[in-house]
């Protein structure tokens, strides 16, 4: 059963999450009970591919071993080829489960949520390393972390530290009250984003295209911008969905988007849209390339750095999506908006060429609006 995907799978949630709450409501703890709730969620998630929740399984078992021996080898030693050798480990299921169908049958490794759970488990690997994590994480609560299943299929991707703190907190009665408030309507804000208004750009717009447009360039003009629309309400529609779940379970899972279409430039959506994803590759990514270079000092102008960097960052981020040409050509395509912007940036801090005013923040909100829309209509495939 596809999360979020029917009124079924929302009928079912309100009856597994009818206990929590009612303790929720009456200032009792019920994190053990959701870790309950999470296993029968997966079960009626993969309840019809057996193939995928052996896949599951396995997979959990590979991430929550490489957690636990770096864990405890950290704590002895902190050479760098064991947590390099980690990291791949870790990363290995999410590469096979997107190589694999391109030269063989072999579809066994891959599952629903594949991605999220592998940024979660290489992140706790990471923060390992970094001194951030340093003490042995309960069983349970690794578990609780990796398959928390409101966010399995699109997300946010939530850090460990911030999840585990909202485990510790006692919450009362009135204070869950507001977090029942919050978490239905992220929910009710859901179904509006992804079945009415999604829903309606889907069927009233881009499918009637071929009656509306009276060109092929009117066609796929449209269809850029009615796709971008789309994508943001169907994707953001999810996410209410997932961080609604999160907050009736006592989990405040991340924010995912947050205006991304008022930008006023390339950083700027990236700090709006899909955040906890940006976010990840930036900080896991990005910023261990940086400092990495920086330390071995192969590169010592900064400019060229960051934008190796950000070349770096979204072709990963594209191939990521998929070995598709479009994937390749659309984490290139933002590769080169964010190195354009990046000189641009240092150029009218030099010579003030942009001014910074209310007329020229709508100027810029404008045109990247049309950057950001041709960028998703590469990522459709429709460009080809």
């Amino acid at each position: 059963m596809t999360p979020y995907g029917s009124f079924t799978f929302f009928f079912i949630l309100a009856i597994l999450l009818a206990p929590t709450i009612i303790l929720g409501l009456r200032g009792k703890r019920f994190h053990h009970y959701n870790m309950f709730v999470t296993i029968l969620a997966l079960a009626i998630i993969f309840a019809s591919s057996i193939q995928q929740a052996i896949a599951l399984s396995l997979f959990t078992i590979w991430q929550v071993v490489l957690i636990k021996v770096y864990i405890h080898y950290r704590k002895n030693s902190n050479g760098d080829s064991i947590f390099y050798m980690a990291v791949i480990l870790s990363i290995l299921p999410l590469a096979l489960s997107k190589v694999l169908p391109y030269f063989s049958t072999i579809t066994f490794v891959g599952f629903l949520g594949i991605s999220y759970l592998t940024f979660k488990g290489t992140q706790l690997i990471m923060e390992t390393r970094d001194g951030l994590i340093k003490k042995d994480l309960p069983l349970s609560q690794l578990l609780y972390f990796i398959l928390f299943f409101p966010t399995i299929s699109s997300g946010p991707i939530d850090r460990y530290r911030r999840f585990a703190k909202d485990l510790e907190v006692k919450i009362s009665g009135e204070q869950y009250k507001l977090l029942l408030y919050e978490g239905i309507n992220k929910i009710f804000r859901g179904f509006l984003y992804k079945y009415i208004i999604g829903y309606s750009i889907q069927n009233f717009f881009i499918n009637k295209l071929k009656f509306i447009a009276h060109s092929p360039f009117e066609h796929h003009l449209y269809y850029m911008y009615g796709y971008s629309l789309y994508l943001f309400f169907d994707f953001a529609g999810y996410s209410m969905f997932a961080i609604g779940v999160s907050y009736l379970m006592g989990i405040k899972s991340p924010e995912n988007f947050n205006k991304p279409f008022i930008s006023r430039n390339i950083k700027d959506f990236w700090n709006r849209w899909h955040m906890s994803l940006s976010f990840w590759f930036r900080d896991y990514v990005y910023m261990r390339f940086i400092f990495w270079m920086t330390k071995k000092k192969w590169i010592k102008n900064r400019n060229m750095l960051s934008n190796l960097g950000y070349i770096l960052l979204f072709l990963l981020m594209g191939v990521w999506h998929g070995l598709e040409l479009q994937y390749i050509l659309y984490g290139l395509y933002q590769a080169f908006l964010m190195v354009a912007f990046n000189s641009f940036e240092r150029f009218n801090k030099k010579h003030k060429w942009w001014p910074q005013n209310k007329f020229t923040h709508v100027i810029a909100i404008i045109i990247t609006f049309h950057f950001i829309c041709f960028g998703f209509y590469i990522f459709s495939g429709q460009l080809f």
